[in-house]
This record gives structure tokens, sequence and C-alpha cells, in this order.
């Protein structure tokens, strides 16, 4: 859609958040009913992630998630800027980096679908909160292939400021690995071989 036609939003979160935030008023056949976002995130504009509560009839009810697929380009030369995909987490999304922060104001549900989908995100809380001490060797599930034409499965941390460089487990050649912690790897336990001391 264009930029216009956001109703004066100025990004896909802001859009949203209207979106699934409602009421509708009572009639003959039916109470009034609503939502309302009491949580959400859209991270790079790429994947939008909602809290919503359902209202019936002025009673709170369940808050359960929905995810946005998204595509965000303020500079579109067509001037078509944003586009979304809805659908709840009952539909089990591909998608699964939900913030914790939205996760947790989420209702109990006995759903498979969406206590798969619950689980799939805790997951990739818990594997982006892993720590990597300089100098750590790590295995990975499998070879990874780089530029210089080489396969490596062993591979070690190195810190420089900000930035994780892998090397050879013997320190030599420098890789980089794309969201790296998002990878199946596991740390391994060196042997440490103490020196051995004259007296």
């Amino acid at each position: 859609m264009p930029l216009a036609s956001m109703g004066g939003h100025t990004s896909p979160k802001q859009y949203l958040d209207a979106q699934f935030t409602f009421e509708r008023p009572a009639t003959p056949e039916h109470p009034s009913h609503g939502c309302h976002v009491i949580e959400s995130a859209c991270p790079g504009n790429r994947v939008y992630y909602a809290a919503i509560q359902r209202f019936d009839d002025g009673a709170a009810g369940e808050v359960t998630a929905v995810v946005c697929l998204v595509r965000w380009n303020p500079r579109a030369k067509d001037g078509f800027v944003f586009a979304y995909k809805d659908m709840s987490e009952s539909m089990g999304p591909h998608e699964d980096d939900c913030p914790l922060r939205v996760l947790e104001r989420l209702t109990s549900t006995d759903d498979p679908v969406s206590l798969d989908w619950r689980r799939r995100c805790f997951a990739t809380i818990r594997r982006r909160s892993r720590t990597l001490p300089d100098g750590a060797l790590i295995r990975f599930s499998e070879p990874i292939a780089f530029g210089d034409n080489t396969r490596h499965e062993l591979l070690r941390v190195l810190h420089q400021g900000n930035r994780i460089i892998l090397t050879r487990s013997d320190g030599s050649g420098r890789y980089r690995v794309g969201n790296l912690l998002d990878r199946k790897f596991e740390i391994v336990r060196e042997r440490r071989i103490a020196p051995t001391i004259f007296t």
C-alpha cells in the first residue's frame, strides 16, 4: 500500500498496532467485542509480533500472538511502500524469533500448534543468548564452506571489539559466519595440560 493509505502512521509497527486494536459495538445479534495490542515488536521491519487481548461484552479474554510477515520499502519507486500478511500463532508460523517481552504477555493455551510455536520461540531466545568466550573451540553440526574453497567443522572464536571472528583451531585463517548464534554448534571442552614445574 502507499504511505498515504497508512492513516498517518509512519512505520509498520504503528500501522499494525492500530489495525489490531479495535472495538465493535454491540448489535442485536452479537455483544460488543474487540482486540487490544498489549505488547508488540517489529524487528528490522521484517516480522511483526504482537500479544493481543480479546474483549467480549467488556470482559477481558485470552491473550494470543499474531505474526505478520512485513514488506517495507519506504523508497519504493512505484510508491507501494508497505505490505503484510498476518497469521495467528495457532497457524504455526515459520517465523519463530518473537521477543521475550511479547511471549511473556501471552496467556496459557492447550492448543498443540500454538504450544509448538511458543517452544520454538523460547528455543531461539536460548540459542541467541549463548555466550562464546574468546578462544573457545566450537564444532558445527556440519562443515561450513568458505570463500577460500575450504570447509571447516571445527573453528576457534576470536573476539575483535564487538565482532566475533573465527579461525582454524591452530589460530590461522580468518572467517566470518553470518547469524552465528542461530547455527547449531557445541563448545568443545579441551584438555588442558598443566605445565611441569621443577623446583
